[in-house]
């Protein structure tokens, strides 16, 4: 008998689980909450990229009319930015890629995801333009003007994103907070998963 009553419970818990993981998995509301987290990679992207070609066009003209470490300065912002628009012409591209789904746990994972990458960015951010500050510490001991171009360009372009990355960070912080109030209404009661529905 208590084998019995042990296979139903664990049975009626099976049946809970799956019925709630299939309801939970598709949540009309989330497709918006997940455009607009598209919407801002995008925006975000476009940002990065026009950075970069306004830098590219400066480090471009810059280099060719200076010399020193003007020159170096203005060949790293060139550089940089190279690297630069690569990343956001993928970005963009993966961005006008992503699906907008309703799935629960494909938005957690998606929405965490892209907060932890802004946060190890930001990190690096700050590793760039300490490098920058070294490679311009040590141009100035050894007399290098290149050392010192490419050092003060690297900090520039460090801060830069730093303040890009965290901004694009507090967007994405804040827009995490409404997911919250998306699934609330959703309950596990005796008889199943139960639904509140304002009119």
């Amino acid at each position: 008998m208590k084998k019995l009553h042990f296979r139903f419970s664990l049975l009626g818990v099976l049946c809970l689980f799956f019925s709630v993981n299939a309801y939970a998995q598709e949540i009309p509301a989330l497709a918006e909450f997940n455009q607009t987290r598209l919407d801002y990679n995008q925006n975000g992207m476009l940002i990065l990229g026009t950075w970069a070609v306004g830098n590219m066009v400066w480090g471009g003209i810059g280099a060719s009319h200076t010399t020193g470490e003007t020159k170096a300065f203005h060949q790293m912002n060139l550089y940089w930015n190279s690297v630069n628009l690569l990343i956001a012409g993928f970005g963009y591209w993966q961005a006008t890629k992503g699906n907008p789904g309703t799935d629960f746990w494909a938005t957690i994972e998606a929405q965490q995801g892209i907060e932890k990458i802004l946060l190890l960015n930001g990190a690096l951010d700050l590793a760039y333009m300490a490098g920058g500050l070294y490679m311009r510490e040590r141009g100035l001991r050894t007399d290098n003007s290149r050392l010192i171009g490419f050092g003060k360009s690297v900090i520039l372009q460090g801060a830069f994103l730093l303040a890009f990355d965290s901004v694009l960070y507090g967007f994405h912080r804040a827009h995490g907070k409404e997911l919250p109030s998306l699934v609330q209404n959703i309950s596990l009661g005796p008889t199943g998963v139960n639904f509140k529905m304002d009119f």
